[in-house]
């Protein structure tokens, strides 16, 4: 995997909005912070525009990465959010320039459309992380979340731990970490943007789906043999799930334990990363030695 350059005090980060609509207030905490890391930072042109729910039209959208990509200057793209909308601008988008000019392209959520891309297309490293309007300076786990998205900026160590938890299943791994939004992963499943999980690490967090939604997408995965030879899974925040009035009888805890039984691998749930407030950067492509215990479980990315 390429690794695109790591930054030095000065460098520019482009900061666009490639699916939903965003408004300055959600974005100017986050651009003060980049200036205390002694970072510049550029908006994309429509980055405040609004075209329905996205922040303009798939052309517009485009452009703006686009001119992200083709600036020399801009050494990280950053998504201000996401939403939906990623897929509609990443068709439209000219990788040439970037294939002879790699530079980080992070975001979470919809922005998994890009890590799947990067990662498979253009062999290139993507940073799975909090974006623009997550950021809410003061908030002890935020700011966690932060440092560590500047740590695999500037190339620092990423090393995790978290607590253990009575779903996982013990083990060490070590591979290639893949994966992201499990509806993003469940829609491009039998497309040509799916990732190939052969021999990987696999991650997956969701928010705001139902209960019987998070059973269909996991049986999804086991079915189309997504899980038959990857290393370990990883499962982070599952957040604001909902039930029917009738209940489905299982938690999502319950649901990704039912599917995975039949495998060995090793699965550590409760990764701080997702949609909540402990959203710690993650290095999609990167190798990451992953160790599950009955009381803690470390994650530890290789140094390039």
């Amino acid at each position: 995997m390429i690794t695109p350059q790591y930054l030095k005090p000065g460098d520019t980060v482009g900061i666009v909005a490639p699916a939903r609509k965003v408004s300055p207030n959600e974005v100017v905490a986050f651009t003060t912070l980049l200036e205390s890391w002694g970072l510049k930072y550029k908006f994309s042109k429509n980055l405040f525009g609004a075209s329905n729910q996205y922040s303009g039209s798939d052309e517009e959208r485009a452009s703006d990465f686009q001119d992200m990509i083709d600036d020399p200057q801009v050494r990280v793209i950053l998504a201000a959010r996401g939403g939906y909308g990623s897929l509609r601008t990443l068709r439209l988008i000219d990788f040439s320039k970037f294939e002879k000019d790699p530079k980080w392209i992070a975001g979470f959520s919809d922005i998994t459309v890009f890590h799947c891309y990067l990662n498979k297309f253009l062999n290139t490293e993507s940073l799975h992380c909090l974006m623009p309007l997550t950021y809410k300076p003061g908030n002890p786990e935020i700011e966690v979340s932060a440092e560590s998205l500047r740590k695999a900026l500037f190339g620092e160590i990423l090393e995790y731990s978290f607590p253990g938890f009575s779903g996982n299943r013990e083990g060490e791994a070590k591979g290639e970490l893949s994966g992201g939004n499990l509806s993003i992963l469940y829609s491009l499943n039998g497309t040509t943007f799916y990732p190939d999980l052969r021999g990987k690490i696999l991650f997956i967090e969701d928010i705001d789906e139902y209960l019987y939604h998070i059973d269909r997408m996991m049986l999804n995965l086991l079915h189309s043999g997504s899980l038959n030879n990857i290393k370990a899974l990883v499962i982070g925040g599952f957040t604001d799930l909902k039930d029917n009035a009738i209940p489905f009888g299982k938690n999502y805890e319950d649901i990704i334990s039912e599917v995975v039984e039949k495998f060995n691998f090793p699965v550590a749930f409760s990764f701080p990363s997702g949609h909540q407030n402990d959203n710690r950067t993650l290095i999609f492509g990167r190798q990451m030695q992953l160790r599950v215990e009955a009381n803690r479980s470390t994650v530890a990315f290789s140094r390039k």
